[in-house]
């Protein structure tokens, strides 16, 4: 079994989910709509609605553009370590990307803005995310070891 460490990082924690809340709210200002990422993405890519296209663009272009920030400041790219295989990361994204259209939602729209708005659903499936997050990370950790 390899040992992967988890950072304890609270205050950059801290500062990336002030961001993300004040983007939430923003783009709830500003254009009456929900922020999650998903959602933003897939408009983007499929359409959504006419005119929707700017606002949309402008959110993954900031999301991808971070690290970019992150370079200009310090002069190197963010370390991001991927302690699993390039199988198990597709695999990954796609059981996470079949659990998005089930659930109707990704975790920053029903995680941050859903239930920041207090609705049922959001929680439930806020809840669906983390306990399902927490029994992947157990059986991959301690049951198959890797």
């Amino acid at each position: 079994m390899t040992g992967i460490e988890t950072a304890f990082t609270p205050l950059q924690s801290l500062l990336g989910g002030a961001l993300i809340g004040l983007s939430a709210v923003l783009l709830m200002l500003a254009q009456g709509r929900i922020m999650g990422a998903t959602g933003i993405l897939s408009g983007l890519i499929t359409g959504g609605t006419p005119g929707d296209k700017g606002w949309r663009a402008a959110m993954v272009a900031g999301m991808i553009s971070g690290p970019l920030l992150i370079v200009g400041l310090t002069g190197q790219m963010p370390v991001v370590e991927v302690p699993v295989s390039l199988p198990m990361v597709l695999v990954g994204g796609f059981i996470v990307g079949i659990g998005v259209t089930f659930g109707s939602g990704c975790t920053s729209g029903h995680g941050v803005c859903g239930m920041a708005r207090l609705s049922k659903r959001s929680f439930a499936a806020t809840a669906t995310f983390m306990v399902v997050c927490l029994a992947t990370v157990f059986v991959i950790r301690h049951v198959l070891g890797v």
